[in-house]
């Protein structure tokens, strides 16, 4: 399984970071490689990438699958020799590996053979760095991927990228020389593999589309799982999967609202997980991950709400009769200035640096956890599997209580009490996704209980956004559609926090969440 960090390199800092690269010892290796697939993408669909390599002199065949965490994968290399390969892969190779298991599988299901889809034409600069107790490779690579077929002419995109792979030693080593090269040079984290460059062409789709949190899986059974530690990691690179994903494409300039929307989801998913689960292994979360990912949030939010927000409310307006809302309030940006902005808002060194050390964190130890119930693999104090079930079902159970509290009184909450309780039910529903595998049948309906409360919630926090673009707007402006605007919303408040007060009525009917498997 290896380890490591791939970043994109900025086009203007390329001169740069070539230069660094080529301090001490380095060596240059010229690289083409052939990718194959099915017709139907049985490969690609499953994240798995089989390739022919020629490195210098030698072909190599490898086949690539996607790992548990964030910052792993499986990977299995063939060494063919230096005689050309003929045109056909051989999966067979691979038995025995991981990553040849999901191969086969891949291909069991598959319909139609295996041809040759795309290439990549690059050069590599490869140079070992060592520090305390270990050893990174550093690979640069620059140069194209093509599209071989399927496309009525040739197609191809630029590959700019440096990767750092742990050869031996700690994460952390690996961790804090990637934090100083990606500050040093303005590198972001991306995680657009060469292969799925490759694909884009194929399909003429130039970003994925934005990923959504899936459910939570648990990829440990039995008490192990649960040991406080362990339910940290999965959690954090469960959260990471929907952060990373859609920061990949915000930080190459592709991404849409919708990215937008997804990564601010993320993010507070993450920053519920590293609040409600710190408890389970003090020390463990660094408390400077924190402000960055709120900066990011924050700013976010701020592009969202002038081109998502404003949108979806004056849709509903129009029906009333409202003026058609022709331009953006002043100080929102086009689309292509709100995706620049949003590019430059995901590559800033804070928010990297974080992403690198929760990412760090997610792969620090594939080994069992310790045997001891209250140590992890550090020696710091942590909960066994029947103390961490216990203590997160007294938070969900306190978060419950507090929501259903708070919505008694409802309407006479300042805005501020009520926006609170927006936060703590949003935090409600991601602590119980996190620990659902853990839980009986009755958490599906338990969350469910919960999603009409959200939903009118979210509805009104959107008018009140839009009601302060409005003012802004009919400040600048003095525009008629603003006036509306603000008509509008001030007539429908107290429908909207009525709705609200409904919804939240129903929160005492939640079904009962009752451990499950762990004992």
């Amino acid at each position: 399984m290896e380890i490591e960090f791939k970043f994109c390199i900025p086009p203007e800092r390329l001169a740069a970071v070539q230069a660094a690269v080529r301090r001490g010892r380095w060596t240059p290796i010229r690289m083409e490689a052939r990718y194959f697939d099915t017709p139907d993408a049985a490969l690609s669909s499953r994240g798995i990438a089989l390739r022919l390599r020629r490195e210098g002199a030698q072909w190599v065949q490898t086949v690539k699958a996607l790992g548990l965490g964030p910052l792993d994968r499986e990977e299995h290399n063939v060494v063919l020799g230096d005689a050309p390969p003929s045109l056909a892969p051989r999966p067979e190779l691979h038995a025995g590996s991981v990553a040849g298991a999901r191969l086969v599988a891949a291909l069991q299901a598959a319909q139609g053979p295996l041809v040759e889809t795309y290439g990549t034409e690059m050069d590599r600069v490869t140079r070992n760095i060592a520090f305390k107790g270990g050893v990174v490779e550093l690979a640069l690579d620059t140069g194209r991927v093509v599209a071989r077929r399927g496309t009525p002419q040739q197609q191809e995109a630029r590959i700019c990228e440096l990767e750092l792979e742990l050869t031996t030693g700690p994460v952390a080593g690996l961790a804090a020389l990637a934090t100083r090269w990606a500050t040093r040079h303005g590198l972001y984290l991306s995680t657009v593999s060469k292969a799925e460059r490759g694909e884009r062409l194929l399909a003429a789709q130039w970003s994925r589309p934005a990923t959504k949190a899936r459910a939570m899986v648990a990829h440990a059974t039995g008490p192990a799982f649960w040991q406080g530690p362990a339910l940290q990691r999965a959690v954090v690179a469960y959260c990471l999967q929907q952060v990373l994903s859609n920061s990949s494409e915000i930080a190459e300039g592709t991404g849409t609202d919708e990215h937008v929307h997804q990564l601010r989801i993320g993010l507070r998913r993450l920053r519920t997980a590293l609040r409600e689960l710190a408890p389970l292994a003090p020390g463990r979360f660094d408390p400077a991950w924190d402000a960055p990912l709120v900066d990011v949030f924050r700013r976010l939010g701020e592009l969202r709400d002038r081109s998502q927000v404003l949108q979806s409310v004056h849709a509903r307006m129009q029906a009333a009769g409202a003026p058609a809302l022709a331009e953006p309030p002043t100080g929102s940006a086009s689309a292509a200035g709100a995706s620049t902005g949003a590019a430059d808002i995901v590559r800033t060194a804070a928010f990297q640096t974080a992403l690198i050390g929760l990412m760090a964190f997610t792969a620090q130890s594939h080994a069992p956890l310790a045997t001891a119930p209250d140590t992890d693999a550090d020696g710091a104090e942590a909960l066994g599997p029947k103390d961490t079930h216990r203590l997160l079902q007294k938070r969900i159970k306190r978060l419950h209580t507090q929501v259903r509290q708070d919505a008694q009184g409802f309407a006479a909450l300042t805005m501020q009490k009520q926006h609170r309780l927006r936060k703590r039910l949003k935090r409600l529903r991601y602590l119980t996704e996190f620990v659902a595998p853990g839980l009986d049948a009755d958490s599906a309906a338990f969350l469910d209980s919960l999603q009409p409360a959200l939903s009118a919630l979210g509805q009104l926090n959107d008018e009140r956004v839009a009601q302060g673009l409005y003012d802004d707007l009919a400040t600048t402006s003095n525009a008629p559609v603003a006036w509306f605007g603000l008509g509008w919303l001030a007539a429908h408040q107290a429908l909207a926090v009525a709705a609200c007060e409904q919804a939240l009525s129903h929160l005492a009917d939640a079904p009962r969440l009752r451990k499950s498997g762990v004992r």
